[in-house]
């Protein structure tokens, strides 16, 4: 089975970031962006699989982080209220799973496994 999924860890606090809202969307031919689902981080930052039924395709994607709601609830500064990541899916057979690394001032990523 194909997915996306992600795992996002709290480098501030040292654990990983739970109940923090993920959403994807898809850009389609129009060049306009279709939700395709969202999940809230368990209380191991993962989201398993944000297809919610959908077909993984060829197209680029994009993951937003609902980051400024997680930081308040932590006594955090707010400096980026969402992030967004932006990839290509180009093997729709693939697992897609994209990790992020997050603090109020600064945020990393990459292609997981």
């Amino acid at each position: 089975m194909t997915q996306i999924s992600s795992h996002v860890l709290d480098t501030t606090l040292g654990r990983p970031a739970a109940g923090l809202e993920v959403r994807l969307a898809v850009l389609d031919d129009s060049a306009e962006w279709r939700n395709l689902g969202a999940a809230i981080t368990d209380e191991k930052g993962r989201v398993r699989d944000l297809l919610a039924g959908a077909t993984l395709e060829p197209r680029r994607y994009r993951l937003s982080f609902e980051t400024e709601a997680y930081f308040v609830r932590h006594a955090q500064p707010v400096f980026y209220p969402r992030i967004e990541v932006v990839f290509i899916v180009t093997e729709p057979r693939e697992h897609y799973h994209v990790p992020v690394l997050l603090n109020p001032f600064g945020y990393s990523t990459y292609r997981g496994s």
